[in-house]
């Protein structure tokens, strides 16, 4: 990660290649992040990405989660130098072992590589996304299956997403093969929900 510093703050490169979110502002979509937006980041790794949400979000909350011991210690780095990053080190699968720590959120953005994608989000959206809610959850056919065509991992996906969520978006990502984000809220009206552009 890139960055340098002016008169008028610091600027940090955000690179497509390397962060599916940024891939996906890239596409068109802009994610409904407000400076004082409450987050649950599901998959933070390094805390890159996350670390670009809570500059966008300086005056919300970033509960940055990640299970893999590898990484933990650079999130945790990362999470040093910002107040509104709270690293945490569990397993999204099991969201009431960090039920004493989140609080309910505006965004849940997932990006993990377990075999349950769909489950692990709506398993989170119960217990934490705020009606009216925004989910982005990034699927990886490929750690779901390595076999089936990702057209057909992609709309299996979906179908159990919509037993939870209202989906609003499929979108291909720039740069990220067998990789489709999902754009969901937590309402089941769909004309009341805060996106309705069709890709």
């Amino acid at each position: 990660m890139s960055q340098c510093t002016s008169e008028v703050g610091e600027f940090r490169a955000w690179d497509p290649y390397h962060s599916k979110l940024a891939a996906l502002i890239l596409r068109g979509f802009m994610p409904p992040i407000t400076e004082s937006s409450l987050v649950l980041y599901l998959g933070a790794a390094a805390g890159s990405t996350a670390s670009h949400v809570s500059d966008i979000a300086r005056g919300g909350l970033v509960y940055a989660l990640e299970f893999s011991p590898r990484v933990m210690k650079n999130l945790i780095s990362v999470c040093e130098s910002r107040p509104n990053m709270i690293p945490i080190f569990a397993d999204a699968s099991h969201p009431e072992t960090y039920l004493h720590i989140v609080d309910e959120v505006d965004i849940i953005y997932q990006d993990v590589a377990q075999r349950n994608q769909a489950e692990i989000a709506l398993k989170n959206v119960k217990y934490f996304l705020k009606d009216e809610g925004c989910l982005i959850l990034m699927i990886k056919a490929r750690s779901i299956d390595t076999i089936a065509k990702t057209r057909e991992i992609f709309r299996k996906e979906v179908e159990k997403l919509q037993e939870g969520v209202s989906v609003m978006e499929t979108i291909k990502l720039p740069h990220y093969s067998d990789h489709l984000a999902i754009i969901a809220t937590k309402t089941k009206n769909p004309e009341k929900t805060w996106h309705r552009r069709l890709v």
